[in-house]
């Protein structure tokens, strides 16, 4: 999962996004890059780490222009080196720059077609490299009479065509301005936002809308599954939309993990949605056990407190903090190596022992994934003089990987993979487990304000969206993400090894970097 934004604005872009990148950090913590356009000139800052300590005062001073993109990236096939972080480049034709925030499920069919017909060269292993090759190439093709804004929105159109997966991007086209799209079936989110100002208008493309209310934007909206939307560098718009009769599938994990609970995602807010999977998560309990001996409600920061709150009111039992973060610690679900997650719980999470001593607790979570963190929490309410501890995730079993832009394991470390909640129940722990049902999760998230046809529930269902993920598929991803794993926990050790690195640079529109 990544964040991506771009703004077309009246004056210097630099520091606004970089505060939309700082809100849009939950989605990435991995790298971040910043590339601006300034009289013919782009303008570069990327490296591994944290918005935070990858731009310094002198790196924003070089950011110079009115229009730029940005990312925060954490990898989710292929490694975590500074040669995957976001923007990428190339300078033909006219020099563009693409960020993305998804995944390819056919990237090795398009680095064939790239390498051996279209004779493009490939600097990484990224499906995002693809993407913006795949878009290069297309937009040259189709702009020999000259650039305009119905050539770009055709070339978008040919990358629908040639591309397959879960995909929101942001380019920009230097000196003439930034185009962003949405895959056909909406998996990946992305807004739309404009603010008015003296100088006229600026609009600005975001992963969330909470990246817009930092900065002043209006939501206009977002946008639609295959749309693509043109801003030249005057603000104006240009539209098209392209479906082919794919479904609106957006990706469900949004609300139930990624998302921020402020954010609005295809005109769901994500705060009521998980309002109401605690609400369906406690009429299951309460129908299981309608005699609970429940006697206090706890959530496992951060992300599950609304469903939480919702749970104990519909219990009629006390909601309570009972374990306080260290917020200096990073995601265990993003860190990369299975020995760092779990000496990281610890560092990350204490217990309040008055909290739990002596009473029936019962622990919510978003979701379990791997089981790792679930097992230790439930021991340490259990070191805190917990009588007994129940767990409740508010999302039905992860037994699939998701392909479509989340880092979720390889299948084999799903622990609900092959598992009853049973088994599971006894690994973690748990004297109860409870799952919310994936009909009562899809119920939860869907409004009648939305317009969308279903959610991609992959990762829970085993139904992929694009019907084109088979098992031989799923075989190279498992292998992948293992050595990605392996990958990322080098590099990270190489990171400490040369702390600071990154990659700043000006170049011109007709060069390379």
């Amino acid at each position: 999962m990544c964040g991506i934004v771009g703004i077309v604005g009246q004056s210097p872009v630099n520091q606004a996004i970089y505060d939309a990148l700082t809100n849009l950090q939950h989605r990435g913590q991995d790298a971040a890059g910043i590339m601006t356009a300034h009289e013919g000139q782009l303008h570069l800052r990327k490296s591994n780490g944290l918005v935070r300590d990858v731009f310094e005062q002198t790196h924003m001073n070089r950011l110079r222009g009115n229009m730029g993109i940005g990312h925060a990236r954490y990898p989710t096939a292929g490694s975590a080196s500074l040669s995957e972080a976001q923007p990428f480049y190339v300078n033909s034709p006219y020099g563009i720059c693409l960020a993305h925030n998804g995944n390819l499920v056919n990237a090795d069919e398009l680095k064939h077609l790239l390498l051996e017909i279209d004779r493009r060269h490939l600097n990484t292993g990224s499906d995002s490299e693809v993407l913006l090759n795949v878009f290069a190439h297309e937009l040259s093709h189709l702009s020999k009479d000259g650039l305009t804004p119905e050539t770009v929105l055709n070339a978008v159109e040919a990358v629908h065509r040639r591309c397959s997966g879960g995909y929101a991007v942001v380019a920009m086209i230097i000196g003439f301005g930034i185009v962003a799209f949405r895959d056909p079936h909406g998996i990946r989110p992305v807004v739309l936002g404009i603010r008015e100002t003296a100088q006229g208008t600026e609009r600005m493309i975001a992963s969330e809308s909470v990246a817009l209310d930092a900065l002043g934007f209006e939501l206009e909206r977002d946008l639609m599954p295959g749309e693509a939307v043109f801003i030249d560098k005057r603000g104006g718009l240009f539209t098209r939309e392209y479906r082919k009769g794919a479904t609106y599938s957006p990706c469900i994990f949004e609300f139930v993990y990624f998302a921020r609970p402020d954010s609005v995602i295809d005109r769901l807010s994500v705060y009521k949605a998980r309002l109401r999977m605690g609400e369906a998560l406690a009429a299951k309990i309460l129908k299981l056990r309608p005699d609970h001996d429940i006697d206090v409600v706890i959530p496992i920061p951060d992300t599950s407190r609304t469903a939480a709150v919702q749970v104990a009111h519909e219990l009629g039992v006390k909601y309570r903090e009972g374990f306080i973060k260290n917020r200096y610690i990073g995601r265990t679900f993003i860190m990369p190596g299975q020995a760092e997650r779990q000496a990281s719980v610890r560092r990350k999470l204490n217990a309040i022992d008055l909290e739990f001593a002596g009473k029936n607790v019962l622990l919510v979570d978003d979701s379990i994934v791997r089981g790792t963190t679930s097992k230790q929490i439930i021991d340490m309410a259990r070191e805190a003089g917990a009588n007994r501890v129940y767990f409740a995730s508010a999302a039905p079993p992860v037994r699939y990987p998701n392909v479509y832009g989340i880092d979720m394991p390889a299948a084999s470390e799903l622990i609900a993979n092959g598992r009853s909640a049973e088994e599971i129940q006894r690994i973690i722990g748990a004297d109860w487990l409870v799952y919310q049902d994936l009909e009562d999760l899809v119920g939860a998230v869907r409004h009648e304000h939305a317009t969308i046809d279903a959610f991609d529930t992959s990762c829970f269902s085993g139904e992929y969206v694009t019907g084109d993920v088979t098992p031989a598929y799923l075989s190279r991803l498992e292998v992948t993400r293992a050595d990605a794993t392996r990958a990322r926990r080098d590099a990270r050790v190489l990171r400490e090894e040369r702390d600071g690195y990154g990659e700043d640079d000006t170049m011109q529109a007709a060069g390379g970097l």
